[in-house]
């Protein structure tokens, strides 16, 4: 993580951010299609991730049910991508967390299902088949 205290540089100077701009350029450069990133591109995209990660972490603690305990938790912020509509595209970043039992359960619905489906269809083309 970030070896320096939050909104400050290691001389104690004031930091417009507070995350990791080598970090953040790496990620950047990642994309085939970018080939320079200019540093203020780089300090205005990491102020931006800032003030998201900031509101989705306010908008799931008021929302959320660990407000009693004054926490968020990762169910908090999965709740959020699941039901809030600006949050939606996080849905499969922040999955909600379930027991492995019922995921199995949930596959073997969803094969049963896929079983009837199947004989369904076979019985319906064997019938005009037939006729």
């Amino acid at each position: 993580m970030a070896d320096v205290v939050v909104g400050k540089d290691k001389c104690g100077e004031q930091r417009l951010v507070s995350l990791p701009l080598s970090r953040i350029r790496v990620i950047m450069k990642s994309s085939p299609e970018v080939s320079s990133i200019n540093q203020e591109a780089l300090v205005l995209t990491a102020k931006a991730t800032e003030l998201f990660v900031q509101y989705l972490a306010t908008y799931s603690y008021r929302h959320g049910s660990g407000k009693e305990k004054k926490v968020l938790t990762y169910s908090d912020l999965a709740n959020t991508a699941e039901e809030s509509e600006t949050f939606q595209f996080l849905t499969d970043i922040l999955p909600k967390k379930i027991l492995a039992s019922k995921y199995l359960k949930m596959l073997k619905e969803e094969k049963r299902e896929e079983d009837e489906e199947n004989d369904s269809d076979n019985e319906s083309d064997h019938d005009e088949a037939e006729s």
